[in-house]
């Protein structure tokens, strides 16, 4: 980010104006990025998304088919390595912009992490519970309308300006994932329990899928008009906060529902024993905090739209992984759904790529507009 000067005088005054006039879009990050190096830290963060999400769903899939059932334990392993935040959030130097806010905003931070908070955990419960009532299937083809309702929640709430390759980019990835599901019901990941309500499975699905679009929607407004900054610890305090009150409750319904009585004797009976199942549980805490780590950065550093895109390009990536790691098999559906997924991801990215250097030419030019005004003005002052 550029920074902001105080003016003392009226040269000064030009400059704030320059800096100023940057572009109050979501996209306005863009006119100062720092190039290449600004990309290849996004590049960092979408790894870490893809990775983390990847190996997360694929520990979850080894915790149901060990032998894991409970439902609360899945919920609160999905924001309970919150806590392992606060290594990095400890190693990472501070900077300039990772100043305290005044006590107003402390509150209304506090009322953000709450509510940030609170949503994720019941988005979380209706993640694992909709996969009790759907096919595998069936849950990732409605699951994957979190990235329209993303696009609706960030022109709402963050002014998003959408383009025709924005557009595309939305259509191809949802395209991807319904492709990937429909194909899966065919290939025998399909978990089959066609008895259990599919009425409900689709209302929990579809109000999972707007309520995470809210949330990243949220994520990026608090950064906007309550933190005011992107930094890397600001990103990790927000994240580490959230997520310790979506832990919560996580954990109010573990001992609310009565489940956690019932998880000594799953601990017992898991296949490998008590070590693989505390190791698998802590596994998939870490993987999920990774990858919300990179999520939100990317939330930060670009825009909620953006982050919800690269998540989704991770749906294909996981029967990948899981034809190595569990026997499945691959598929053309599969080949064509990764193919999409990277065309739909370049599509956006490329966006991206246009606006910041429009944002840098307009940026310069003013700039240039500036440094003529200042010379005319010395010029005045010399005669």
């Amino acid at each position: 980010m550029l920074k902001k000067f105080s003016s003392k005088s009226e040269e000064s005054g030009h400059k704030d104006d320059c800096h100023d006039s940057a572009p109050k879009s979501p996209t306005r990050r863009l006119a100062v990025a720092s190039g290449v190096r600004w990309w290849a830290m996004v590049a960092v963060d979408m790894v870490m998304l893809l990775s983390g999400g990847t190996v997360a769903t694929l520990l979850s899939r080894l915790y149901y088919n060990s032998g894991g059932n409970s439902k609360w334990m899945t919920t609160l392993t999905q924001s309970g390595g919150a806590p392992l935040l606060a290594i990095p959030l400890l190693l990472t130097p501070p900077s300039e912009d990772d100043r305290q806010p005044p006590a107003a905003a402390s509150s209304k931070l506090a009322a953000v992490y709450a509510i940030i908070g609170v949503l994720i955990g019941l988005d979380n419960l209706m993640y694992a519970y909709a996969l009790q009532y759907l096919p595998v299937s069936t849950f990732s083809l409605v699951a994957s309308s979190q990235l329209a309702f993303n696009a609706v929640t960030s022109r709402l709430i963050n002014a998003q300006r959408f383009t025709p390759l924005i557009a595309n980019s939305v259509v191809v990835l949802t395209f991807a994932a319904t492709v990937l599901a429909i194909g899966s019901s065919s290939d025998g990941s399909s978990s089959g329990n066609y008895h259990y309500n599919y009425a409900a499975g689709f209302v929990l699905t579809v109000a999972a899928s707007a309520a995470f679009a809210l949330i990243l929607s949220l994520y990026e407004l608090t950064f906007e008009r309550v933190v005011m900054a992107q930094t890397a610890r600001w990103v990790l305090r927000v994240q580490m906060n959230s997520n310790l009150v979506a832990s919560v409750v996580a954990v109010m319904g573990l001992f609310a529902s009565g489940e956690w009585r019932t998880v000594p004797g799953e601990m017992a009976a898991f296949r490998g024993g008590t070590v693989r199942y505390v190791a698998t549980l802590a596994g998939t805490a870490a993987a999920w905090q990774a990858a919300l780590v990179g999520q939100i950065r990317l939330v930060a550093r670009v825009s909620s739209l953006f982050a919800n895109a690269t998540g989704v390009v991770q749906l294909p990536l996981v029967p990948l992984f899981a034809v190595v790691l569990f026997g499945d098999r691959m598929t053309g559906i599969k080949v064509v759904a990764m193919l999409m997924s990277a065309w739909g991801f370049m599509s956006y990215a490329y966006q991206h790529y246009l606006d910041g250097r429009r944002a840098a030419g307009t940026a310069r030019a003013q700039c240039s507009m500036c440094a003529a005004q200042a010379a005319s003005d010395a010029v005045s002052d010399a005669s």
